[in-house]
């Protein structure tokens, strides 16, 4: 896929998939809900989850998104990147606003920014910023 249709793909996932690395090395996987947003992927986790315990020793960090029921219709995304904890401050509300406006549409503003304050309370938002992206789309191949 082109970066475009990446983006566009992107947008109609709902779940990623990410792979932090514990403290052994071996992959922690988990799956989350997320925001696609200027070129990162934006997640919110509880500040002390396992995922941010091993992004604050290593930032690197794996995701995936894909779709797909039959092998033909294979489509998907895979990204690897750096990871940036943001805890704090007027940034984590508004990128939590992000991922809860995201994930949880129909909301007013004031419940947008009701919800996303009582969230930053105990949660993170992790932005991902991909160094590689490899993507795949098996309807072309079936054309």
């Amino acid at each position: 896929m082109d970066d475009a249709e990446v983006g566009a793909f992107l947008e109609e996932c709902k779940t990623l998939q990410v792979s932090t690395l514990d403290a052994r090395g071996a992959p922690h996987l988990t799956t989350v809900w997320f925001a696609w947003h200027n070129g990162t992927f934006l997640f919110e986790t509880y500040g002390k989850s396992q995922k941010v315990v091993n992004l604050r020793r290593d930032p690197r960090i794996a995701v995936l998104c894909e779709k797909g029921e039959t092998y033909d219709q294979l489509r998907g995304a895979s990204v690897q990147g750096w990871a940036e904890i943001v805890d704090a401050g007027e940034r984590l509300l508004e990128l939590m606003k992000l991922v809860v406006q995201r994930n949880h549409a129909g909301m007013t503003f004031d419940q947008l920014a009701r919800i996303a304050g009582e969230m930053a309370e105990k949660r993170v938002v992790i932005v991902v910023v991909p160094d590689k992206i490899i993507s795949w789309d098996h309807r072309k191949v079936a054309r």
